[in-house]
C-alpha cells in the first residue's frame, strides 16, 4: 500500500467525512509531516507551511501537479476541516496574523503528530483508541484559542460579531465603534467586510430597499453604514495597508451603488495620520478621511463646502 492510500485509511480511521478520503486531503496530511514514497511514519517532521508550499509538495515528492487555481479546495475543503477537528493547527507561530497574510501557515498538531508516529506499530492500534478518545477536547481546546484571537465589534444595537484576526479587522471595529457613533449617529451596520468572511454583516433586504442590488461581494466597501434621518450612505474603507478611496475606487462605488435611493459619503479610513500621509497623493476629492489615533476630527477632502473661520 502507497503512502497516500495509507493517508487515507489514517484519516477515516480519525473520524473526518468522506468529503475527506480523498487524495487530495492524504497528500495534505503527507504534506504536513513531510512524509515522503520512501519515508518511514516513525521519522515524521513539523513544520509550517502555506498552501503554496502544500502544493509544491505534492508536484515535487508525489508527481501530482495540482493547478494554481485549486489552492482554495486545498484550503476550504481540507486543511479547514483538518484545523476544525485539532488535527492542524494555524499559524501557531502568530495566532492573530490575518487570513489575507501570504505568511498564513498550517502546522500538524502535536497530539497529531504524536499518534502518526506510532502508525504501523504495536502501538497504532491503542494509541488511536486514546487519541480518539480525547478527539472533542482537543478540537474545543484548539477552537476556543483560535477564537480568543478574533476581533469583537459591538455593533449600534448591541449585538456583537466576531471578525477574523489582524489589524484591518481592528480598524473596521473602530469605524463602528468609534467613528459611527461620532460622525454617523444613529446609523444602522448594513454591511461589514471581514478578510476571512467577506460578509460578517449583510443586510441585503435593508440595501435592496434602498436600491443597492450588490451581487460582486469582493467589489463591496470595508464598511456600509445608513444614517436614516439624513438619508445617507457611508461607504467606508478600512485601509491599513492598500486601497483608498482614490478616483478609481471612488467611479467604482459611484457605479455599484449609482441607483441607491440615498446620498453617499465616501471616506477613507487609516489607523494612523502617519499612515494616511503615504496615500494622501491617491486620496479622491469629494471624499473624507478619518484616522483611529484622532478620532474626534474627520477630514474633508472637499474644503470649499467648510470654509470659514473657526
Amino acid at each position: 500500500m502507497g503512502k497516500i492510500d495509507e493517508a487515507i485509511g489514517i484519516i477515516a480511521a480519525l473520524g473526518f467525512p468522506r468529503a475527506q478520503h480523498n487524495e487530495r486531503s492524504a497528500l495534505c496530511l503527507l504534506a504536513l509531516v513531510q512524509l515522503r514514497k520512501n519515508g518511514s511514519w516513525q521519522r515524521l517532521q513539523q513544520p509550517m507551511l502555506g498552501v503554496r508550499a502544500i502544493l509544491d509538495f505534492c508536484r515535487n515528492d508525489y508527481k501530482r501537479p495540482y493547478a494554481e487555481n485549486s489552492r482554495e479546495s486545498f484550503r476550504k475543503e481540507t486543511l479547514h476541516q483538518f484545523v476544525d477537528g485539532g488535527l492542524a493547527l494555524q499559524n501557531p507561530d502568530q495566532p492573530t496574523r490575518a487570513p489575507n497574510s501570504p505568511k498564513w501557515c498550517y502546522q500538524i498538531a502535536p497530539e497529531a503528530h504524536a499518534l502518526l508516529m506510532t502508525y504501523g506499530t504495536p502501538a497504532w492500534k491503542k494509541a488511536l483508541e486514546t487519541y480518539l478518545a480525547k478527539a472533542g477536547s482537543l478540537a474545543e481546546r484548539y477552537k476556543a484559542e483560535r477564537d480568543f484571537n478574533l476581533v469583537p465589534c459591538r455593533l449600534p444595537d448591541g449585538f456583537v460579531v466576531a471578525m477574523s484576526p489582524g489589524v484591518h479587522s481592528e480598524l473596521i471595529r473602530d469605524i463602528v465603534q468609534e467613528f459611527a457613533p461620532r460622525f454617523a449617529p444613529g446609523a444602522k451596520v448594513l454591511y461589514l467586510g471581514d478578510t476571512g468572511n467577506k460578509g460578517v454583516v449583510h443586510d441585503k433586504e435593508q440595501l435592496e430597499q434602498l436600491g443597492v442590488h450588490a451581487h460582486e461581494r469582493g467589489k463591496m466597501p470595508d464598511a456600509v453604514l445608513y444614517r436614516e434621518d439624513k438619508g445617507w450612505l457611508y461607504l467606508v474603507e478600512s485601509v491599513t495597508s492598500v486601497g483608498p478611496v482614490d478616483g478609481k475606487r471612488h467611479a467604482e462605488l459611484t457605479h455599484l451603488f449609482g441607483k441607491a435611493q440615498a446620498g453617499l459619503v465616501f471616506v477613507t479610513a487609516f489607523p494612523s495620520r502617519q499612515l494616511m500621509a503615504r496615500f494622501l497623493a491617491d486620496i479622491a476629492w469629494e471624499t473624507e478621511v478619518w484616522c483611529a489615533d484622532n478620532p474626534t476630527h474627520l477630514i474633508h477632502f472637499n474644503g470649499d463646502r467648510f470654509m470659514g473661520p473657526h
